[in-house]
């Protein structure tokens, strides 16, 4: 060891076990939880020279979640728990997780057994090749067929709004050195979309492709308001084109109904007896330009919104309780 107390300290972290945070959010998941648990406790005792912590964030559960964690952080010290006071939503819970750990890398992943434990050991593996980044992306699915188009139809369409290369089916699974944890501090946003950030960030990423496997108990927590949010969410935060469309699109009516309005007023100086307008062209017109302003002033809205979330800078969550993190 050198002189120098910062290359003192550098040597000694290199000494040591590596330690990797695991991070999975949950709400009202009893019936997963505890397997969750012991799939990731199997994985580390084989994966020799890290040592490991559990970090379950809890978002308020209202069924046996809460106690099952208690239980299980009785028994191993390295599993740490965070309650919430209420649900703060599964954009905010995560990233406040992944900053209380302390980890040299953190591994985010679902707590539904959706995202498989099993590849950990190959995310560790790219990671020590120099990847700051290391993400799960799905290749395939057991899910629905049709849910699993319409995602895949959404990635599409938001990997070719984006102004950032947007990795399809990348759903937040994966690991993140913590050089990379730092800079998301730093950025400090209230309400994060992480999987565009990611990207954003700009780092060389190590992709592993895998099969989700399908549910295999409880419920999903998502349904069409919160999807719905979360593509909101990554269209506004990381695109301007919606913005722009609505500019050009009403550049373009504008310039058609000018030249429309135009014949009609030639045509009816020419036939002036013969021609008659009608009512239904006028219905028609209004009924369509009404809702193309509507929907062009919903866009704006999302925008509004996006921007009135990050001045009121509320915190991501308010913690209700923490385990074993003394």
């Amino acid at each position: 060891m050198t002189g120098d107390p910062q290359a003192w300290h550098e040597d000694l972290r290199k000494l040591r076990m590596k330690l990797i945070s695991v991070v999975t959010p949950c709400l009202n998941e009893e019936e997963d939880v505890e397997e969750l648990y012991l799939r990731i406790k199997a994985v580390f005792q084989k994966l020799v020279g890290y040592d490991y912590e559990h970090i379950f964030a809890d978002n308020a559960s209202n069924d046996g979640t809460v106690a099952i964690l208690k239980r299980l952080s009785k028994q191993d010290k390295k599993v740490k728990v965070i309650v919430n006071t209420r649900n703060f939503g599964h954009i905010r819970s995560p990233i406040h997780a992944m900053f209380q750990a302390s980890g040299d890398a953190v591994i985010c992943m679902a707590s539904d057994l959706q995202d498989p434990p099993e590849l950990i050991p190959q995310f560790v593996a790219e990671w020590e090749k120099g990847r700051k980044v290391v993400i799960g992306v799905k290749s395939t699915s057991e899910e629905s067929r049709i849910l699993f188009g319409v995602r895949s139809l959404y990635y599409f369409l938001i990997k070719k709004l984006a102004e950032v290369d947007m990795v399809e089916h990348f759903t937040g699974f994966g690991l993140y050195d913590r050089q990379v944890i730092a800079i998301l501090r730093q950025i400090n946003d209230p309400y994060p979309y992480l999987r565009g950030l990611i990207c954003d960030i700009g780092f060389e990423k190590s992709v592993i492709q895998y099969s989700q496997p399908r549910r295999k108990r409880g419920i999903t927590k998502n349904n069409f308001y919160t999807l719905y949010d979360m593509a909101m969410l990554g269209i506004t935060n990381h695109s301007k084109v919606p913005l722009r469309l609505a500019t050009f699109f009403g550049f373009f009516t504008a310039s058609i109904s000018l030249l429309v309005g135009l014949f009609y007023l030639t045509y009816k100086l020419f036939y002036w007896y013969n021609f008659e307008v009608g009512m239904a062209p006028l219905v028609i017109a209004i009924f369509f330009f009404a809702a193309v302003q509507l929907i062009f002033l919903g866009i704006i809205g999302e925008y509004v919104g996006s921007i009135h979330t990050q001045v009121q800078k509320r915190p991501l969550v308010v913690e209700k309780e923490r385990i074993n993190f003394d």
